[in-house]
């Protein structure tokens, strides 16, 4: 049968028994650490030929060379499929569009006369973007990495994707046109641990410099590689296979809600594939549409695998409410809410990396052309991370300005305090402004 069942219905659960119950698929991004680790080193070690070797080992592939010419990006951009071409050219222009709203604007706070702290906002000087290249291709990944990046003003942008056995050891000639489109000229043939470790501690013989974010979905490896050099650049996540978790009741439509269920399915047996709901007729509807078109999908295979995995399932619970706290213990990548009152289920919802509401809002909407960011948290990072988005390229700055009749004011409570804490010193530093 697919998607096991889970009945919650007659119980009442903390937030801590929903954890131990809801399905999750198993990955252990520990166990692939110390993996992660020796192809990092190898990278530090040995540069651009460590990469190469790497890539003959687990890429099936030698690159003629890892960094990829200028030429080489131009005429993959000229050879793109018209109607590839124009999808991406919106997807640049609404990812930009949404982007704008999540810089903020410099905010000046004035605390008295001549007292005052400006907070701004600084993007990081150099970022590294991953693209995977794995069961599918990912030109999509590059618009939603690249675009925030730029609209938070991120001067240099360089970007990782495998290298490709069908092309000869190049980057997939799609991924390398969106790349042109966005004007990205700094791309590398590589992939998995290895181009995390050459981001976060450079390849001078590549002339590849150290950058200072790292983002962009991965495998394990990426997941585990991203965790280790944590600390010597900043990250997005760990990003894992992706999830969907739906809420749905009574009036959903069944063949709509199978089909969303199936659009993440079809991304790895990994995936996570979750509904939850009130209707237990809904959740029958729903298997025998699950079925059905399974028989119908290009990758009903692999599909079929992440359906029977015990990473999904249906869920069944008493109310919408119990929706909302199995979904906020979850933390889902993406969470659709197809319920007659979406909006008071939407009320309830605390934790999803991006929330799609309404039958006409679909996951894969969010994929491509919704405006927003499909890098988003899995494994329940969401109810402490978010998505990508400009935001992740930009550190808050607080520059504070004083006059000497504002710090005078001040004086006898930043000694009272120094003294306090026993360091004079700080004290000090401000009476010598008044005194000889």
């Amino acid at each position: 049968m697919l998607l096991n069942t889970i009945d919650l219905r007659a119980a009442t659960s903390s937030r801590a028994d929903l954890s131990r119950v809801i399905p999750r698929a198993q990955l252990d991004v520990s166990a692939a650490f110390a993996t992660a680790m020796l192809l990092i080193d190898d990278v530090r070690e040995r540069g651009e030929q460590a990469l190469l070797d790497q890539a003959e080992r687990l890429d099936r592939v030698r690159p003629d060379r890892v960094r990829i010419h200028a030429d080489e990006i131009n005429r993959a951009t000229r050879a793109l499929e018209p109607a590839v071409r124009e999808a991406l050219e919106l997807a640049i222009d609404r990812v930009r569009t949404a982007s704008k709203a999540q810089v903020p604007p410099p905010i000046m706070t004035e605390l008295g006369d001549g007292a005052e702290v400006v907070q701004r906002w600084q993007p990081v000087n150099r970022v590294g973007l991953y693209v995977p290249g794995g069961k599918a291709v990912y030109p999509s990944s590059v618009v939603m990495n690249v675009v925030p990046a730029q609209v938070a003003g991120v001067s240099s942008v360089a970007l990782a994707s495998p290298p490709q056995r069908n092309f000869g050891g190049t980057v997939h000639p799609t991924i390398l046109g969106a790349a042109g489109l966005l004007g990205v000229d700094e791309v590398y043939a590589m992939g998995g641990a290895g181009a995390i470790g050459a981001f976060a501690y450079g390849i001078p013989d590549l002339g590849l410099d150290p950058v200072d974010i790292i983002t962009g979905p991965g495998n394990v490896y990426v997941a585990a590689a991203k965790r280790a050099v944590r600390g010597i650049v900043g990250i997005d996540s760990e990003a894992g296979p992706t999830e969907i978790l739906i809420i749905a009741d009574a009036a959903a439509d069944a063949r709509l809600v199978a089909a969303d269920l199936l659009s993440q399915a079809e991304h790895d047996e990994l995936a996570s594939a979750v509904l939850v709901t009130d209707s237990e007729n809904l959740a029958d509807a729903v298997r025998t549409e699950l079925a059905k078109q399974l028989s119908e999908m290009r990758h009903s295979e692999r599909a079929r695998i992440a359906l029977d995995g015990q990473q999904s399932a249906i869920v069944l619970v008493s109310d919408m409410a119990a929706a909302a706290a199995l979904s906020n213990a979850y933390g889902p990548e993406h969470l659709e809410i197809q319920t007659e009152e979406s909006g008071s289920v939407l009320d309830m919802i605390d934790n999803a990396g991006a929330i799609f509401l309404g039958s006409h809002s679909p996951v894969s909407l969010g994929d491509y052309l919704a405006g927003s960011n499909h890098v988003l948290p899995t494994g329940g990072q969401s109810r402490f991370s978010s998505g990508l988005g400009a935001y992740t390229f930009l550190r808050p700055q607080q520059v504070v300005r004083y006059s000497q009749e504002a710090l005078r004011a001040l004086e006898p409570h930043i000694v009272a305090l120094s003294t306090a804490e026993d360091l004079p010193a700080h004290g000090a530093a401000v009476s010598a402004r008044f005194h000889e």
